[in-house]
């Protein structure tokens, strides 16, 4: 194959800017979109550690692309030097940056200071983009910077979730989202026989399409036979486990969820009402859908639901073998639902992989063999994470569609149950 000419080469950067210019509004855009419905107030409350305020996440995605983009330039002038420090997450290699769990604190600078920050960037980004000159490493971290504002995206909105029903009014997000109930097909079990899976993404940049550094090297994986369950666990099954005692049985639990259970009082998902039959939703209360996933589990409630039904949580791998030759479609943020919703009865194969809710995996998030994080400070993006915390696949119904893929991995620690998450079980074959 021959080399590209340097013609060729110029064309072929020109419309990766171009892609990139278009990507970059519709992204920017969307974030706009999804804060939109949050007033000032709420922009800044933060309901526990592990949240953020709306303000901040605002901040923060627009900081990346000065940092890493923009900051590149010679003739780029600080918005103002002090937000460097404001809104750095965990970039250690950038510097100090101001402590999460006082993030809430942050009530200047003001909403609108933000958004003229996000205006002003966005305007000095866009110029470079379709002047055409930005230099091909900064077109990566460009696109890396999108895919970072869309996990944003989600967290924006679990987050804005979590401090509206942390307030006693609990207020909706939006009254006026859709209500959407269904008949789900009962579960079944789809075997899979033992095979040599090729896991993982290509290293990126160079690859096809984009992918983290935590998803390669590809390599080979020896998948056991095993079965898993044609859809994800559902709120009417998760009722079965709560009537028949799955909080009050230490025996299904592990001893570190049990722990928890005990000293934070855990009896149901996070998000239900004391009788069952209603859940907190970004739209408000609502009737519970017996048929809809089960989501806003932990990690702990997702296994203990496992060994109660006698089964067990897929591996990643499991789950990514057979994603591989599922289309990325589903329920996610681009349906504006924003809350998952039972799958079609018709469908005879697997269900609901992609969208609706995160799925918990048995596996621990750890590095794949030969993995070398990127290099410099964006290293810092996933690989100092690979610590006692457990991987989940699939996205949900505030993932963006064009943002997921089946070696997407996501991972939070076992406690976390504000995201999302929900379940699917597996089972070893006989």
């Amino acid at each position: 194959m021959r080399e590209p000419a340097p013609a060729d080469a110029r064309v072929a950067l020109d419309a990766r800017q171009h892609d990139l210019a278009r990507r970059f509004d519709a992204v920017r855009a969307r974030t706009a979109t999804l804060a939109a419905p949050i007033s000032a107030e709420d922009a800044m409350v933060q309901s526990m550690e592990d949240a953020s305020p709306t303000k901040w996440h605002l901040a923060h995605t627009t900081w990346f692309f000065e940092r890493f983009v923009l900051a590149e330039m010679p003739e780029h002038h600080a918005f103002d030097p002090a937000w460097d420090y404001l809104f750095n997450s965990y970039y250690q290699g950038v510097g100090p940056m101001h402590a999460r769990p006082k993030r809430g604190l942050l009530s200047r600078p003001t909403l609108s200071q933000v958004a003229a920050y996000r205006d002003t960037v966005e305007t000095r980004v866009r110029e470079q983009l379709r002047r055409g000159t930005m230099a091909a490493h900064l077109l990566d971290i460009v696109e890396l910077g999108l895919q970072h504002e869309q996990q944003h995206q989600e967290l924006l909105l679990t987050d804005i979730k979590h401090a509206f029903f942390s307030n006693p009014l609990h207020p909706a997000y939006r009254d006026d989202l859709p209500v959407t109930r269904g008949e789900a097909a009962g579960l079944r079990w789809i075997a899979r026989s033992e095979s040599i899976a090729q896991i993982g993404h290509a290293p990126w940049p160079g690859a096809c399409g984009f992918a983290s550094d935590n998803e390669s090297p590809r390599h080979r994986a020896l998948v056991p036979a095993h079965a898993l369950a044609s859809r994800p666990v559902s709120n009417a099954d998760f009722r079965a486990f709560i009537a028949d005692g799955g909080y009050r049985t230490a025996a299904v639990w592990l001893s570190a969820g049990w722990d928890t259970v005990r000293a934070r009082g855990w009896s149901r998902p996070l998000y239900w009402n004391a009788g069952m039959d209603a859940e907190f939703t970004l739209a408000g209360w609502r009737e519970l859908d017996p048929e809809a996933p089960a989501c806003h589990l932990s990690y702990y409630e997702a296994e203990a639901f496992a060994r109660w039904a006698g089964a067990r949580l897929p591996t990643e791998f499991e789950w990514e073998q057979a994603a591989q030759a599922l289309p990325v479609a589903g329920n996610f943020v681009d349906s504006d639902h924003l809350h998952p919703h039972a799958a079609p009865c018709a469908s005879t194969g697997l269900q609901q992989m992609f969208g609706d809710v995160w799925e918990w995996t048995s596996s621990a998030y750890t590095a794949y063999p030969g993995y070398r994080p990127w290099p410099g400070t964006l290293g810092e993006y996933n690989g100092k994470f690979m610590d006692a915390q457990w991987v989940l696949r699939g996205g949900s119904c505030a993932t963006s569609a064009d943002h997921m893929r089946a070696s997407y991995r996501n991972f939070f620690p076992s406690d976390a149950r504000w995201q999302f998450a929900g379940l699917r079980l597996a089972k070893d074959s006989a």
